[in-house]
């Protein structure tokens, strides 16, 4: 069944539709693992957002239920270069074209990704819709060129409701802005006592839950849209230890008087260099973010910059001068991705540990 994508400049790509066919727009980006697919359309952080694989083969080794990093995919559509519809791997359990059915979400294949790549990196993200072929392309271009970026997806991935995953060890709320499962399963293989709480719970709500630390997830979007989470923070700096991941690096960042800006096609991959400047180290990250914190404005404010990126110089950490407080715009947690920074998790359960001395010795 022939497809296409059309992109607000006019651009075309016909291929091959497979999974839903629901005709869906989003921000087109891309993502240049080699492996993880299942853990990279599962990412809360892609919400309403369109992914192109830069690898050329997806759907090999098919889909098995370990590998999800949320319950219900948000992703608005998946781009590839070659579709296998018939996996073999000794852990799946059904073809990605299935799971895209059954989730209804529209998958294009048999198109130069390299070319759309290449149009990304040179243009920025760029909108798009995946659709049939018999629509009006002068229609879709016009609605696309006027659309406006949503600015609610970190309410539509946050959780509704508080809960719990028990622990006998520290216990960390984790405020969900999108969060990956595999950050919850990093804590909980420390024996953290979790309780995951959404995005607009305020700062006087969660020390009430009597925390040893605070886990600011990743997440979707822009995050000067969640004024409300950077107000919560603010309120809690200096009373709880706080570690931040992805978005929750970028509203540490906000909290403490910073600026963040958009990137022009992001980074998103499982290959990206980043330098420690305490230690020198280099270390391999995953990351999936379209906006990083401007290192300018850390001048003035009691942060710190910390980790910087090889590749392009931009932000990847930061830590408060004054309170126990630090963040990473990778993920430590990989999933998928190297796990080169995975010390991180201790370093915060490290940090827990002397808040609760000082505490003690008060």
């Amino acid at each position: 069944m022939k497809r296409q994508l059309i992109l607000e400049d006019g651009t075309i790509f016909v291929g091959d539709g497979f999974g839903s066919t629901k005709e869906l727009s989003g921000e087109v980006v891309f993502n240049t693992g080699m492996t993880g697919y299942q853990e990279i359309l599962s990412d809360p952080s892609y919400c309403a957002q369109i992914i192109t694989m830069t690898y050329p083969l997806i759907g090999n080794y098919g889909i098995n239920r370990d590998d999800f990093e949320s319950i219900t995919p948000s992703i608005n559509g998946l781009i590839v270069k070659e579709y296998e519809p018939e996996p073999s791997h000794f852990r799946e359990e059904e073809p990605l074209h299935t799971l895209l059915e059954a989730k209804d979400i529209p998958g294009l294949s048999g198109i130069d990704t390299r070319k759309l790549t290449r149009l990304i990196r040179e243009h920025g993200t760029l909108r798009g819709r995946i659709c049939s072929i018999d629509v009006n392309v002068d229609e879709i271009i016009s609605e696309l060129k006027n659309s406006e970026q949503p600015h609610d997806q970190v309410a539509r991935v946050s959780t509704r409701d508080p809960y719990h995953a028990p622990g006998r060890g520290n216990r960390v709320v984790l405020v969900d802005f999108g969060m990956k499962h595999g950050i919850l399963q990093e804590l909980i293989s420390r024996q953290c006592d979790v309780v995951v709480v959404p995005y607009n719970t305020t700062a006087e709500e969660i020390l009430r839950l009597g925390a040893d630390g605070i886990m600011l997830s990743n997440g979707p979007g822009n995050p000067v849209d969640v004024p409300e989470s950077i107000e919560m923070i603010q309120n809690l700096l200096g009373k709880v230890p706080i570690f931040g991941i992805c978005l929750g690096h970028q509203l540490l960042a906000l909290a403490g008087g910073a600026t963040t800006s958009k990137l022009r096609f992001g980074h998103r991959g499982s290959n990206h260099p980043v330098r420690d400047l305490e230690t020198g180290k280099i270390a391999i990250t995953a990351q999936n973010h379209g906006y990083t914190v401007d290192a300018e404005s850390l001048e003035g404010t009691r942060l710190a910059l910390t980790h910087v990126a090889i590749n392009d110089g931009t932000v990847e950490g930061i830590k408060h001068l004054d309170v126990p407080a630090f963040s990473v715009q990778y993920h430590p947690e990989a999933s998928p991705g190297p796990h080169d920074a995975n010390d991180l998790f201790d370093a915060f359960m490290k940090m827990m540990e002397e808040a609760k001395k000082v505490t003690v010795q008060a």
